[in-house]
């Protein structure tokens, strides 16, 4: 029996997933018959986690759509931003991401990190346990099953990750209301309740402190806020609507 042939094309911003040849217009791909089209555009190196709409013959379909020989397929990207329906926005990060995370958590987005290398299993079941939208590099991880959500972060470096994260997301905006090192909350303290937490130096040059809820870590506007303030302020200029 013939196997059918379809014809694909794929949104200019997948390109970097494809072979250069599939990278403009349509091509033909010979497939099994019985294999689901999601499963067709995660062969040719898509993960489902970018591929937006699916058309076949300018019609939308889902991933378990079964290819028919001589369909048109249209693989599009993700409209920005993205909604993510059925929980609170919140990401988890892989062990390559930490300056991403505490970057999120800067702004008061909810980012979990791990800085060890728990294992791709582990983060899709923390991702599906607490639903997470995995963020990662790693495309074998994102074309895991088990993840509830994920997302390709498609620079390596932090501010342009940053900046891609918060345009496909939109993420709501609260800076200064996290913890960076461990993604808990921050509140207003009183220096004497901290003073065993400072140095001498620290508790004659500061009097405005916050402190974690979870891990108690202590913070206040040392040598390094200036550029942590410029990253805020960058972030909120470009994409605004802060809830502080």
């Amino acid at each position: 029996m013939n196997r059918p042939e379809i014809h694909i094309s794929f949104a200019p911003e997948l390109g970097l997933f494809v072979a250069a040849p599939r990278r403009t217009g349509r091509t033909a791909v010979v497939t099994d018959g019985a294999s689901t089209l999601g499963h067709v555009v995660e062969s040719l190196g898509v993960p489902l986690t970018e591929a937006g709409t699916l058309l076949v013959d300018g019609r939308a379909v889902g991933t378990s759509h079964i290819p028919a020989h001589g369909e048109h397929v249209e693989v599009l990207g993700h409209e920005r931003p993205q909604p993510v329906p059925g929980a609170p926005l919140r990401f988890l990060l892989d062990v390559h991401l930490g300056t991403l995370a505490r970057r999120l958590r800067l702004l008061g987005v909810d980012a979990a990190y791990e800085s060890e290398d728990i294992g791709d299993p582990a983060l899709a079941a923390w991702s599906a346990k607490e639903r997470r939208v995995m963020l990662s590099r790693d495309r074998g991880l994102l074309r895991r099953r088990e993840l509830w959500a994920g997302a390709y972060v498609y620079s390596d470096r932090p501010d342009d990750q940053l900046r891609d994260v918060l345009e496909r997301f939109a993420p709501v905006l609260a800076p200064w209301t996290r913890c960076t090192a461990c993604n808990g909350t921050l509140t207003d303290t009183d220096k004497d309740e901290v003073r065993e937490h400072l140095e001498q130096g620290t508790q004659r040059t500061y009097d405005v402190f916050a402190q974690c809820t979870a891990c108690r870590r202590v913070y206040w506007r040392g040598a390094h806020h200036a550029r942590l303030e410029a990253i805020v302020e960058d972030a909120l200029r470009e994409f605004g609507d802060a809830a502080v």
